[in-house]
């Protein structure tokens, strides 16, 4: 191909012209010699060349590789100006380097995230038994049950000695419940005499649809709850008179856990319960189960104010039995003074006592 305007292409390989073999010669004929080229003018000529060799390259004047092409036999040359014909896959004489060529940068090796090394891989060490060419051997093929086997035995006897010694955190003692039974209706097991017999009746409902007094209770393998409401009228009140007499009654059977860690603290707190009108005041209280308190409110106004109450809570445990009875009192100007602190707590003693051993019954 050339460029436009008749130019030729520097770029384009020289086009290969064809040949025309000569005529074959004739027996016994004398072979024409080759002409010389005649020198240039004003230079002196040259002696004649000798012909090429038989077997040798007419381009290359080298002797043909094997499977590089095969030299034109004798009689068959080029005649004189026809271009030389390259030889397939002729061998290509080296190159210079470039010299401004830029120098190449060395292989890196392979990193890890942000041009760090990668890190090793941690490997676990296999098991005795089953490594590489494990089983390949007399008996190598058990050696991993027998590891995997040990494994086994020693997790269950570390786990019988935890459960054994309570390493788990639980805690499997009997629950001392003693003869205690759980009772549906708590309020025919407690005793109201000791009410009664100071005054304090209990209150008629005021309807047909009203019940006084009022239980309910719940069993379950972990804690059975029982409780009873009654509602009392005070000594010497009318029905003008505006006052209330409540007795709340609770019981627990701990099936579970143990009450006893718990039991002070929970009503040793109310002593940190100080408010700006009351305060409480915790007893310890004795001949009523394995421990028990006493717990009063102290109200620092009662002096100037028109009406008084009073509020009290006794609480018991017995082995893994607690009971609390509490009792509420407010009573007006016109139907006198509420039970002392005193007073209600004796009458509280009383009642759960007697109740508590209706519930062993």
């Amino acid at each position: 191909m050339s460029i436009q305007g008749g130019q030729p292409n520097p770029y384009e390989p020289p086009q290969q012209q064809p040949q025309t073999p000569p005529p074959p010669p004739q027996p016994g004929a004398p072979q024409p010699a080759a002409p010389q080229p005649v020198p240039p003018q004003g230079q002196a000529a040259q002696p004649p060349q000798p012909g090429p060799q038989p077997g040798a390259d007419p381009q290359f004047g080298a002797q043909p590789q094997p499977g590089l092409g095969t030299p034109p036999p004798p009689g068959m040359q080029p005649p004189p100006g026809a271009q030389p014909v390259p030889v397939p896959y002729a061998p290509v004489p080296p190159q210079q380097p470039y010299p401004y060529a830029q120098p190449t940068m060395p292989a890196m090796p392979a990193v890890g995230g942000y041009g760090h090394p990668a890190p090793p891989v941690p490997t676990a060490p296999l098991p005795p038994g089953m490594g590489p060419g494990a089983g390949t051997g007399p008996g190598g093929g058990k050696g991993w049950l027998w590891a995997v086997g040990g494994v086994v035995v020693a997790s269950a006897v570390w786990a019988g000695v935890l459960v054994a010694t309570g390493g788990f955190g639980g805690d499997d003692s009997e629950a001392v419940l003693g003869s205690y039974r759980y009772a549906s209706d708590l309020c025919s097991r407690t005793d109201l005499t000791a009410f009664h017999n100071v005054g304090y009746q209990t209150e008629p409902p005021d309807s047909s649809t009203d019940t006084n007094p009022t239980h309910s209770g719940s069993e379950d393998p972990a804690i059975d709850v029982m409780q009873c409401n009654v509602e009392f009228d005070p000594p010497n009140s009318t029905t003008s008179d505006y006052s209330y007499v409540y007795l709340n009654t609770h019981a627990e059977l701990h099936r579970e856990s143990d009450p006893g860690p718990e039991f002070e603290p929970g009503y040793r707190a109310y002593e940190d319960q100080k408010f700006s009108t009351y305060s409480y005041t915790v007893k310890e209280v004795s001949g009523l189960g394995d421990e028990a308190f006493v717990v009063t409110r102290q109200d620092s106004d009662s002096s100037s104010s028109s009406s008084s109450s009073r509020y009290v809570i006794l609480g018991v445990r017995d082995g893994w039995v607690t009971y609390e009875t509490q009792w509420s009192e407010y009573r007006s100007s016109s139907s006198g003074s509420p039970a002392s602190d005193s007073e209600a707590t004796e009458m509280l003693k009383r009642s759960a006592k007697e109740t508590l051993a209706r519930l062993r019954g």
